[in-house]
Order: structure tokens, then sequence, then C-alpha cells
């Protein structure tokens, strides 16, 4: 085995947790593969000898391509991203069948919280991923950001607050959480408006991005209490008995496909036995691209 195929070894023992990195930092999770592959690019061209801590290095490097990205989208971007936007949902199964799968799903971060994640800017967002989800020291990213550690952490600081003020902290039990989503999917199914309400928080926000050409009913749309999330489920009652559970961002949510075409992904977040945030991807071209294992369960 020559240098090159060493290296691509040791960066392969990398890759899960770069993939995490950029997948948390960009919410998407084809811009994440690009971001890994852009940094292994870099690590070949670099003399691996001059590296004493390979994982650091390399999720510097990841953490600085993200942040290009990041700044490229404001720049490209002419209108602020919308209220109805929703990343990228990872799905799985609700049994997982392997190791590594167990260890995607502990390591999972939920849909609500990648939506506050888009509204920081670039720079609070690359801190607060890297120092709060993956313990990255300070001085390691001022060094990415060119700005002193005390700067830094001003930076962290803030994007906790916005993300603490935003992101509800959700029910970290899987057997109640699939409780309250089989209670809501019940109730959607026979058409029980008081059974929903009863499983909906009062100041639930429901998020739908349903992609730029959906139009009517079906149009990209944010829907703020029990009562109109409540009647959103209502009109499209007739969708309920081909939903399924997954596993959503390692949380339990719902993947509604019809004659084998998937329809649309929800993620949802539960908080004290009720439904706090509903996020639904239904947009077909997007929904196209992502990965769908056997999710029944």
């Amino acid at each position: 085995m020559n240098g090159t195929e060493l290296l691509a070894d040791r960066f392969e023992e990398h890759r899960g947790h770069l993939r995490a990195v950029a997948y948390r930092m960009l919410g998407s999770l084809a811009e994440a593969e690009d971001a890994v592959q852009e940094t292994w690019l870099k690590l070949s061209r670099t003399d691996a000898a001059d590296i004493h801590n390979l994982g650091g290095w390399l999720t510097t490097v990841v953490g600085r391509v993200c942040l290009d990205l990041l700044r490229s989208r404001t720049v490209r971007r002419e209108d602020p991203l919308d209220d109805t936007f929703v990343p990228d949902p990872v799905i799985r199964p609700l049994t997982p069948s392997d190791p590594e799968q167990e260890a995607l799903q502990a390591d999972s971060v939920g849909l609500a919280l990648l939506v506050v994640l888009e509204t920081l800017e670039p720079a609070e967002r690359l801190t607060f991923v890297l120092h709060d989800m993956f313990a990255v020291p300070f001085d390691d990213i001022a060094s990415i950001l060119e700005r002193s550690p005390a700067a830094t952490r001003q930076l962290a600081s803030r994007a906790r607050r916005r993300v603490q003020g935003a992101a509800p902290s959700a029910e970290p039990d899987l057997g109640r959480q699939r409780q309250v989503v089989e209670a809501f999917l019940a109730a959607s199914r026979a058409g029980d408006f008081e059974a929903l309400l009863a499983v909906l928080h009062p100041d639930i926000v429901l998020r739908v991005d349903s992609g730029v050409l959906a139009g009517g009913a079906a149009a990209s749309k944010l829907v703020r209490g029990a009562k109109a999330v409540a009647g959103q489920a209502m009109m499209f009652r007739q969708f309920a008995p081909f939903a399924q559970l997954a596993l959503v961002n390692g949380e339990i949510g719902l993947l509604h496909a019809h004659e084998g075409q998937l329809q649309s992904v929800m993620g949802v977040t539960v908080v004290d036995g009720r439904i706090v945030r509903m996020q639904i991807l239904a947009d077909p071209e997007r929904l196209a691209g992502l990965d769908v294992p056997g999710a029944t369960g």
C-alpha cells in the first residue's frame, strides 16, 4: 500500500465525523458531501507528515470550506431565506440495522434545531457548530475566522442565546415520542379535530417547504397555533393512510409515500407529551435526492 492509499485510509476513519460537521454547518446532504470531498482534496495536496493531529486538522479544514460555502450563499441570494425553508432530513429505519446507523442516530440533530441554525450568520453558525456541538477550542475557531479568541467567544455566546430561545428541547425518549406521533396519526386518519388539539401544543409551529412550483393548498407555508395546524391536518387527512413512522433526524417522524413514490417527510418535535414543531419537506425535486432506507416499523 503506497502513501496515498495509507492517507486515504486514514481520511476514511474521519469521514463520518466530517460529514456530521458539514451537515450541521450547511443543512444540505449534497453540499455536505461536497465539503467532505473538498477537504480530502486539500489533504491530498498537503504534506501529511507536518500534520500532528489529523482529526483536528480535518475538522478545521472542513469548517473553513463550509464557511466559504455559507458566505457564497449569502452573496448569491438576493432575498433572505424565507420562513418556510426546511433543511434536508436524514431518514433512518426505526430499528437500526448496523452499528454505524446506531452511531448516526446517537449523534443526530433535530430538524427544528437545523431550522434555527439557518437563521444564524455564517460566522455564528461556524462557532456554534464547532464549539458547542464538537468541542473545538475557541483558539482553533478564531484562526478560521481570522478573529481574536475573545471575539469568537462573543460570537458563540450570541449564537447560543439565539438557538436556546428558538429551538425547543425535545423529549429524549423515543418510546414517548412514538406514542405522541402515533396519537397524532390516528387522530388525522379519523378526522378527529378534538383529538388533534389534544396532541398539539397551543403554540405549535408548522413549517411546510413544498418548493417554488407548488401552489394552492399545497404551497409552502408557515402555520402557527394548534387550531390552525389541526385544520391543516384535517384538510390533508386523505393522505394519512399512506403515512409510516421513521426516524427523521433521530426523532420519530413520518414519511408519506404513495405508489412507491415519496410525497413528503415530516420531522416532529415532542415536548412534554405534545407536538411543538412540525417540519415538512414536500419539494419533489429535493425529495428525489434523499436516501430513504426501509422505514416501516
